[in-house]
Parts: structure tokens; C-alpha cells; sequence
């Protein structure tokens, strides 16, 4: 999260990028409205996921499930390969999401240790719900469009 509400002036900026070879103030400034940005989108899509009752890594987790249209299930080894978290938060936030109904988890035939993640009816009518606003904060970010 970056915490700034005014980006620091031009002058400052070249005052602090003088001190350092190979520095060009312009690209710094456009880094930090790029990471202003990123935060107000952030912040805009917790409050949007906290509403559905969901975190953006709840939600995350659904779409990675759901997003292979030739597989019914991933195996958690799979979900955890596509997400930047660590292995215990993704066993986590899966024991979370079947509690909360969205997910079903079952025993892999082929391998015991193994268990198949797959959403479901409630999960995938979640995804349903809450995918229109995703993609409309989306792209008014994008776009600066005002809803």
C-alpha cells in the first residue's frame, strides 16, 4: 500500500535525484503515480470484495479454480503455483473459502495425499455476482471514467 495523498513536488524530487548518479527525476515521479494509482485501485477493490464478503485473495483463489475451462478441479499444489502467497496461506484461505461454502475439496484416486479443489454451485454463483464490479472498477481505472 503506499501511503502518500500529495506526491512530492518536481523540486523535490530533482533535489533527491541530484544526489544519485544515473537517476532521472521524471521516471521516479511517474513511478510513484503509478504506485499512488495501484494503491487507490487497491484500496477501491477491498472495500468492493469486503462487501461480498470476500478479500481480494479469497476472490483470487476463486478465479484460479475457475479459470481453466478444461479442468473441473486443481489440486492445492496447482492453486499454490498461481498465487503469491505461501503455502500456508493458501491452505488457509482454501479452509476458509469451504467453510464458507464456495469451494468443495475432495480426496485425489490418484494420489491419497493429494486433494482436488473445485468451486461450488455457491462459488460459482459468487464469481458470477461479483465479476461485473471487478471488471468495472477495472476498467474506470483504466479508462478515469466516473462510473
Amino acid at each position: 500500500m503506499f501511503f502518500l495523498k500529495e506526491l512530492p513536488s518536481r523540486q523535490m524530487v530533482d533535489g533527491y535525484a541530484d544526489r544519485f548518479d544515473d537517476v532521472d527525476a521524471g521516471k521516479v515521479l511517474d513511478a510513484l503515480q503509478i504506485l499512488r494509482t495501484a494503491s487507490r485501485l487497491i484500496r477501491e477493490l477491498e472495500a468492493y470484495f469486503a462487501r461480498h464478503d470476500l478479500s481480494q485473495l479469497r476472490f483470487l483463489t476463486l478465479i484460479v479454480i475457475d479459470r481453466e475451462p478444461d479442468r473441473d478441479s486443481l489440486a492445492v499444489s496447482d492453486i499454490a503455483d498461481r498465487l503469491d502467497v505461501s503455502r500456508p496461506v493458501v491452505t488457509r484461505t482454501l479452509q476458509g473459502l469451504e467453510k464458507a461454502g464456495l469451494i468443495r475439496i475432495s480426496h485425489n484416486e490418484s494420489d491419497a495425499r493429494s486433494r482436488n479443489i473445485s468451486l461450488s454451485d455457491s462459488g460459482k454463483s459468487t464469481l458470477e455476482r461479483v465479476l461485473p464490479g471487478y471488471f468495472a472498477i477495472l476498467h474506470r481505472h483504466v479508462t478515469g471514467a466516473d462510473g
